[in-house]
């Protein structure tokens, strides 16, 4: 039986309440073993699959922690890349809106540094940076690190897959040696073992959830030197309502987007090519379903925490296998279930792992579900204005509603980020929308606003 969050006594009223409101009501399993250990102060080495709920788990005790007199980093979140960086911030910035002049900062690459730079003159609590960006900033000692209390490493593993081993000692290295340093990771390999021993002090070891469950995620692989006609076969067989499909690499990615959009399909693509916020609207407009196909490369596979993703393929299949754990991870997240397939290429003995960790299966679509074609009735609305202008979702559901006379089932979902602001609407009012916003006023304010 689950656990609520009213059984710990030191978590403030406020903070339940927030929680409650979010729809957090039960711990799960990494919440619940980890969550005390956190509040107590220890350090804290933990093992847990993707989607099990870790980013909540540290999230919670670094707000409890934080003295908000204080201006200068109480606590430092380290994450592999910026898309993990920005949903860990979204997550922090929700329970933080229950505490006064709560500030957080994210640090990663894509962002002029010297906008950064000011943005930590002005005084933060809790940081959230990629190891690159974080070097950077102690580079040009615009980073004050030694009032720290607080040190999470966040999948920890890609982080040491990606090289960034001898950052990461070096960024601790300006911080107080007398801190908590909480370390999260989906696997132990002997790199883990060898950061811990480096940085952690008598750790508590939590292992939950190490493994995807079985019944929630059905994964099969096809042999096959056609992939892009098993592909198409693929998609018309199970007919997802949203669909991510990897690729090896930048170049693959955009190769395989261009047929599928040429094809027909309403996809979207994600590489580390792209400026950051070209990244961050192709994830805004997955995950709001204008463009239910997302082909990426592995930049995806840590970083995307969207609900309702039915149906995982690997185009490429990885080389690692733990990369290939965390792929399948992107469904069956939280309560859902999901599929993942996987396009196996004759001779490559890379990856035979496949043939021991999933189901061989050949994709017979009915004949008239063959040519189909994964589309949206959205689209998306970019408005020029966002947080930083006090602009809030309810702010342009109302203005839509009622001063252009949409009706609120042909809104999406809207996502307010600091500058702009994204609103899903049926695509039959969406051009509606955009020509009436150039005479209609938000809180009596007017905003340019385009399709993307």
């Amino acid at each position: 039986m689950a656990t609520s969050f009213k059984t710990i006594s030191t978590i403030p009223a406020p903070l339940l309440e927030k929680l409650s409101s979010l729809g957090f009501t039960s711990m799960t399993p990494i919440q619940e073993k980890s969550i005390p250990v956190i509040l107590a102060g220890k350090d804290l080495l933990a093992q847990s699959k993707t989607g099990s709920g870790k980013t909540l788990a540290f999230s919670l005790p670094l707000i409890i922690h934080t003295d908000t007199q204080k201006q200068l980093p109480q606590h430092l979140i380290i994450t592999p890349t910026r898309e993990l960086a920005e949903q860990v911030t979204e997550v922090l910035r929700k329970l933080a809106s229950s505490v006064a002049n709560f500030k957080i900062v994210t640090l990663y690459g894509g962002v002029p540094l010297r906008t950064q730079a000011d943005s930590l003159e002005k005084g933060a609590h809790i940081l959230v940076g990629t190891p690159g960006r974080l070097m950077d900033h102690l580079g040009k000692d615009t980073l004050d690190l030694s009032a720290l209390h607080t040190l999470v490493l966040d999948e920890a593993d890609r982080m040491l897959d990606m090289g960034f081993y001898d950052d990461i000692v070096k960024i601790a290295s300006h911080m107080p040696a007398q801190r908590q340093t909480l370390l999260f990771s989906a696997t132990f390999p002997e790199k883990i073992e060898r950061l811990a021993k480096k940085l952690l002090k008598s750790p508590v070891l939590i292992k939950t959830d190490t493994i995807q469950e079985a019944d929630k995620i059905e994964t099969f692989y096809c042999e096959t030197s056609r992939k892009y006609p098993v592909l198409s076969d693929i998609i018309a067989y199970y007919r997802p309502d949203s669909l991510l499909i990897f690729c090896n690499t930048k170049a693959d990615v955009i190769d395989l987007a261009d047929k599928l959009a040429k094809a027909g399909h309403d996809v979207i693509e994600l590489h580390g090519d792209l400026e950051q916020r070209e990244r961050n609207e192709a994830v805004i407009a997955f995950s709001n379903g204008s463009r239910p196909l997302m082909v990426a490369t592995d930049v995806a596979s840590r970083g995307l925490d969207i609900k309702g993703i039915s149906l995982v393929i690997n185009y490429d299949l990885p080389f690692d296998r733990e990369v290939y754990t965390h792929r399948i991870g992107r469904t069956g997240r939280a309560d859902a279930t999901g599929v993942a397939v996987s396009l196996y290429t004759p001779g490559s003995h890379k990856t035979d792992y496949i043939k021991s960790c999933a189901t061989p299966k050949r994709f017979q679509p009915d004949s008239d579900k063959r040519g189909y074609l994964l589309r949206s009735n959205m689209e998306t609305l970019c408005i020029n204005g966002g947080k930083k202008s006090k602009l809030r979702a309810g702010d342009i559901l109302g203005t839509f509603c009622k001063e252009i006379g949409i009706e609120n089932t042909q809104i999406g979902k809207i996502t307010v980020t600091d500058n702009r602001s994204y609103v899903a609407l049926s695509g039959d009012v969406s051009r509606k929308v955009c020509k009436a916003l150039e005479t209609t006023k938000i809180k009596k304010r007017k905003y340019k606003a385009w399709l993307l």
